[in-house]
Parts: C-alpha cells; sequence; structure tokens
C-alpha cells in the first residue's frame, strides 16, 4: 500500500488529468470551479469552448488532415461525484483534495469516494483532447452537470448544440463490456412537517446506529441484496418503540438517492429502567442481522449507547407510527428481475435518505426500470404506500431508459475496435444504473451511442477503486476506435 505518484502510472496523460480531479472540489451542483479550469486548459490549447444555461461544458477538437470526411464523434462524461466519507472521517468535499492510495493494482479511496465515478472517463477525454498522436475526425467533449443527483445537465441539455453523429459515453464500470442499453427512472421525494410534543417524564435518551455496511451504487449493486441502513433501524424501531412505548426524538440515515445506505442513526427516549433490556434486544437484533446477512453484509452493526443531551421534545405519536409502519414496510431491493435481459434487474428502489428532525421529514427513493412504465407504475405504487399513512410525496419527471440500437455503426466500429485491441469479442450489455444516453437521446434521437469503462467497484461509497491497467486498456480501446471511424 502506497501512496500515489501518477506520473509512473500508464498512460501518463490520463492520471495526470485524474490526480488534476482529485484536488478541485466537485460535489454534484458545484462544479463551477472544475468547469471553469478545463475551460481555462482547454483555450490555453487553442480548443473551441462552449457552457450552455444549465453549466455543461463543450470543447471542440478539429479533425486531422485526412480524415476531414468521418463521422464526429461526441466523448462524454459527467464533472461531479458522489460525495461519502466514514463516519470519523475528517474530509470537507467543498475544500479538501481527495488522497488515493495504490493497493494491488488498484486506486482507492480508502476512507471516502474516489471519484472515479465519473473522473476516469473525463480523464480519458481530455487526454484524447490534449494528445497530438492520434488521427480523429471532429472530436467534441460533453461534460455534463448534476448527473449524480438528477442529471439536470442532460435534460436540459440543448437541442441544437452537438454536432458529432456518434457518442462514446464513457461512464460504465466493468471493463471488456460495451453497453448499449440502461434503466431510466423517477425519483420519489416524501415530505412533511413533523410535530413535536414534550417528552415523557424524566426519560434517558439513547442513541441507536447500524454501521458497518458495504452500502454500494442503487443501480450496480442493488442485485446483490446488501444491507440498507435505513430499512434496518425503521424496522427495529418499528417494533421496539411499539412495545416499550418509547418515543423518537430524530432519524438520520443515507446521504444520496443513489447509494445503498451504509449507516443510519436515531435517537429515541425511554424509560431508564428499560435500558438494560435494549441492550439485550439490540444484541440479539445485531446477531439476527448477521445471519441474514451472511456472506453478503456480515459486518452489520447494531450499536447502543446513552445520549447526554437534555432532550425536552419528541415527535408526535401518531407521526412517529406513521412514518416507521411507513418505512418499514415499503418496498425496498429488486422488484423484479427482466425477462427478455438475461441476469439484469428490469425494476428496482432504493431507500436512500431518510431525515426525521425538527429541521425537516424526508425520504429520497429512487425508482429504476428497464422499463419506463413500469417505473412510472412502481413509483406511483410507492406513492400511494405513504399516502396510505398520510404521508404526501412528488415524483421527479421520468428520466428515460436508453433503448438499445445492437445494428448501430457506432458500436460496429467499437466491437471490431476492440477484437483489434485486444483480439476478443467484448460482450454487449445494457445496464440497471442509470446512463445519460437515454436522455441526450431525447435531444437527439439519430445520435449513435455505446458506453464504456474500466473496472471501479465501490462507486458511490467510500472505498471506491479503479483498477488501474483497464484504465489503459480503456485508453487504448479509445484511440483504436478514434483512429478507425470511417
Amino acid at each position: 500500500m502506497t501512496r500515489v505518484d501518477f506520473s509512473k502510472l500508464s498512460p501518463q496523460m490520463v492520471w495526470q488529468h485524474f490526480e488534476t480531479l482529485c484536488t478541485i472540489p466537485r460535489p454534484s451542483k458545484h462544479e463551477q470551479q472544475l468547469r471553469q479550469h478545463l475551460k481555462d486548459w482547454a483555450e490555453q490549447h487553442n480548443l473551441e469552448t462552449y457552457i450552455d444555461d444549465i453549466g455543461n461544458l463543450i470543447i471542440r477538437k478539429a479533425t486531422t488532415v485526412g480524415k476531414e470526411q468521418v463521422a464526429g464523434v461526441i466523448l462524454q462524461g459527467h464533472l461531479d461525484m458522489v460525495t461519502q466519507a466514514n463516519r470519523g472521517t475528517q474530509h470537507d468535499f467543498f475544500k479538501d483534495p481527495i488522497q488515493p492510495i495504490l493497493k494491488d493494482g488498484w486506486l482507492i479511496a480508502e476512507n471516502t469516494t474516489l471519484g472515479a465515478d465519473n473522473g476516469i472517463g473525463v480523464a480519458l477525454a481530455l487526454a484524447v483532447l490534449e494528445s497530438n498522436d492520434i488521427a480523429h475526425g471532429p472530436i467534441e467533449v460533453l461534460l455534463t452537470v448534476d448527473e449524480e443527483a438528477g442529471m439536470s445537465g442532460a435534460r436540459l441539455l440543448e437541442a441544437d448544440i452537438l454536432k458529432g453523429q456518434w457518442l462514446f459515453n464513457i461512464d460504465t464500470e466493468e471493463w471488456g463490456e460495451l453497453y448499449l442499453g440502461c434503466a431510466g427512472s423517477i425519483d420519489i421525494e416524501v415530505q412533511q412537517t413533523l410535530e413535536y410534543v414534550t417528552a415523557p417524564a424524566n426519560p434517558i435518551c439513547v442513541d441507536l446506529m447500524v454501521s458497518g455496511l458495504k452500502g454500494g451504487h442503487s443501480g450496480v449493486d442493488i442485485h446483490l441484496s446488501r444491507g440498507n441502513a435505513n430499512v434496518i433501524l425503521a424496522n427495529f424501531l418499528n417494533d421496539y418503540l411499539a412495545q416499550s412505548n418509547g418515543r423518537l426524538v430524530e432519524f438520520v440515515g443515507g446521504s444520496a438517492r443513489n447509494a445503498i445506505p451504509r449507516e443510519a442513526v436515531a435517537t429515541i427516549a425511554i424509560e431508564a429502567e428499560k435500558l438494560a433490556e435494549l441492550e439485550k434486544i439490540i444484541a440479539q437484533t445485531q446477531a439476527e442481522w448477521q445471519q441474514k446477512l451472511q456472506g453478503i453484509d456480515d459486518q452489520v452493526q447494531i450499536t447502543v449507547q446513552q445520549n447526554l443531551n437534555q432532550i425536552s421534545e419528541v415527535i408526535s405519536l401518531h407521526q412517529q407510527q406513521a412514518w416507521l409502519q411507513a418505512l418499514a414496510t415499503c418496498p425496498y431491493g429488486v422488484k423484479e428481475m427482466s425477462q427478455a435481459l438475461p441476469d439484469v434487474v428490469e425494476t428496482s428502489n432504493n431507500i436512500g435518505v431518510v431525515r426525521l428532525t425538527k429541521d425537516e421529514a424526508k425520504t429520497l427513493i429512487m425508482v429504476r426500470s428497464m422499463v419506463n412504465q413500469e417505473a412510472v407504475n412502481f413509483a406511483q405504487n410507492i406513492q400511494q404506500h405513504f399516502v396510505n399513512f398520510n404521508i404526501q410525496s412528488e415524483l421527479t419527471p421520468l428520466v428515460s431508459g436508453w433503448t438499445p440500437n445492437p445494428d448501430s455503426a457506432a458500436l460496429k466500429c467499437l466491437q471490431q475496435a476492440y477484437q483489434s485491441a485486444f483480439e476478443i469479442e467484448p460482450n454487449l450489455k445494457v445496464i440497471h444504473a442509470g446512463l445519460e444516453c437515454g436522455i441526450i437521446a431525447e435531444h437527439y434521437p439519430d445520435l449513435q451511442m455505446v458506453s464504456f469503462g474500466p473496472d471501479i467497484q465501490g462507486a458511490h461509497a467510500p472505498g471506491e477503486r479503479v483498477k488501474v491497467d483497464t484504465v489503459e486498456k480503456c485508453w487504448k480501446l479509445l484511440v483504436t476506435a478514434l483512429e478507425a471511424v470511417k
């Protein structure tokens, strides 16, 4: 395990760009510092730049001699990253650089997200712009904003600004796969104003915490049946508080709608003489979940410790019961596997964020489906589930899925380039995670698109890693394909 000397990684140009990305903050909706840096960099290299009204950055590079008549290629990625850190890690994603290490051929951020999703894709595109050794037709690099928190960059992309005929999206996470389709999605934003009432006389306050889970990307990892901290804690609280007459003070879990929550904590008020019994129940519940998640997420921990703060108010009993029952009985995880696409999740949801506090009462749930209407139907069913508990919600607009086109010239070019570079055939796949391709296709229906990327594990969670040698393979594929465009 060593600190990273990026100058010793290959291809050096790609890794130098990724090193820069690690030093510039880029949470979703706060990409302006990185965007300005890249705009300045591009103009210093005599490249044309354009920033649209939503904040997407487009950089253009003219064709090389002899390639004037070939199809223009758009290299597409997103500027933002998911920002998560392990509890106890002091990291300000608005100021602090990412600190990766090199271990066993992987570049890893041990206690935070790394931003390989989609920093590696951005770095590959920037290296194409910088390189003088690639014979290519017209190149456009489209770097969108807010992909991780709503895809507003793609949704509000101008309909007449892109000139290319093909688009290579460099934002998937399994090397050796060419992706030609993805799921659509809808967010459910559940909200309510909470009523706080006077706490029972002489309670003690305790914090209950669920931790130790792996988390992960709610599109890529949802089929792995990993533990969801919000679900585990809501189920426990729903049962225990009803039996003990305990009261809920607050519940905070998860940090992003598209990340499987690794941690959740609740503060409750109980009678002092019930603390010892609670500790026994917690130990028993932890053992049950460790058994249930054995081999999947068996490091789950459920702990209790006394909270010494003075608590004068608790959530009203009827709202406590409504929220905990709604969360404990809400569907989550894989709803259905695809009948048309082997080993592909068709429809799922993730209960990503729960906030029950004096400041806000909300939960953010993300529904995904390979069938757009199924996403709509499932989201409406979940919305009705909360209505049954007198809790209202809103649905965000559908983010369309990307319909596969196995006959596109862009796909055939990448297949042939892969075969030429590595002497084996790539796998063709669709992905349950959301890519921006489906949304971009709404603005540019004739655009031929393919997605690929290096091996990335643990995206959207601390410990995110990228396999170094697959980045070099991605570069080789990209260069070979650009030179082969007819």
